[in-house]
């Protein structure tokens, strides 16, 4: 699948120069890091283009793009029931675009003697089942869980919610964040802290554990034993017909072998899959 939806995409858009005009790019956190790049390729391609990117989450992007305040939206997820219903009612057609593959990392504090999880182990700490460590395993200390999560504008937390819990709430004690790097500095601070975050945010700071004693690594995902991967996705109105000018420019430089070899830089595995 991972190569037809690329070829797709690659044969329906040609590459040209865009003369002066403006791009503006809004969503997912998890997509944010590789947004850049592809940015910064194509402002030097292109360097009367003007572009503007914002990672505030996935839902973010997405309303943005019913509202017509961005020309593409960055989303870690798929699009929601709702947001289909909502399409229906107001005559809109968004299209997708895969343009890269994720995993999420399960983090902990370095310093907790900690290697391994189960996806059973995380419902039970994201659900209040389980509160302290010991619970989890017998060596570890007798000290409670501090569970952090993105808040619910994230389309991992929209992932981790349906995959890891099963569509159940958080319990009341997990801290929602609004971004992935103040997840990773609050686990660094706390030795009791578990998170989630996209593998391409991974760090030294902090420790990522295997889930079912698989790593969460560029090679992992792209051969789908990984167990929480997902796709990455940009999503354009074509409501009025498929994209044309700067959207499909830049749509055609991040999934050219120049924009897919930025994916691997920042941990992420391309759209055609790893080679």
């Amino acid at each position: 699948m991972k190569k037809t939806i690329a070829t797709i995409v690659l044969t329906t858009l040609s590459v040209v120069l865009v003369l002066g005009s403006t791009l503006v790019i809004k969503g997912s956190n998890t997509v944010y890091p590789v947004a850049q790049l592809w940015a910064e390729g194509f402002k030097a391609l292109n360097p009367d283009v003007e572009i503007s990117i914002e990672g505030a989450g996935s839902s973010t992007g997405i309303k943005a793009l019913f509202n017509g305040q961005t020309d593409i939206a960055n989303s870690s997820r798929w699009i929601k029931p709702s947001e289909i219903e909502q399409m229906n009612r107001d005559g809109k057609y968004f299209v997708p675009y895969i343009v890269a593959y994720d995993g999420i990392a399960i983090i902990v504090n370095r310093s907790l003697a900690i290697e391994n999880i189960t996806l059973q182990q995380l419902y039970d700490i994201y659900s209040g089942k389980v509160t302290t460590w010991n619970q989890i395993d017998s060596s570890l200390p007798k000290a409670r869980i501090v569970p952090f999560s993105r808040d619910n504008a994230s389309g991992t937390f929209e992932y981790f919610v349906e995959h890891v819990m099963k569509g159940d709430k958080l319990a009341p004690q997990v801290q929602q964040l609004a971004s992935t790097r103040a997840e990773v500095e609050q686990i660094v601070e706390n030795i009791y802290a578990i998170g989630y975050i996209g593998m391409g945010y991974i760090t030294g700071e902090v420790k990522a554990l295997t889930v079912e004693g698989i790593e969460p690594t560029v090679v992992n995902v792209n051969v789908g034993i990984y167990p929480i991967s997902r796709p990455l996705f940009m999503f354009v109105d074509a409501t009025n017909g498929l994209p044309t000018g700067t959207v499909a420019d830049f749509l055609r430089y991040a999934l050219s072998p120049e924009g897919q070899a930025a994916v691997l830089t920042v941990g992420y595995v391309n759209a055609y899959g790893t080679k």
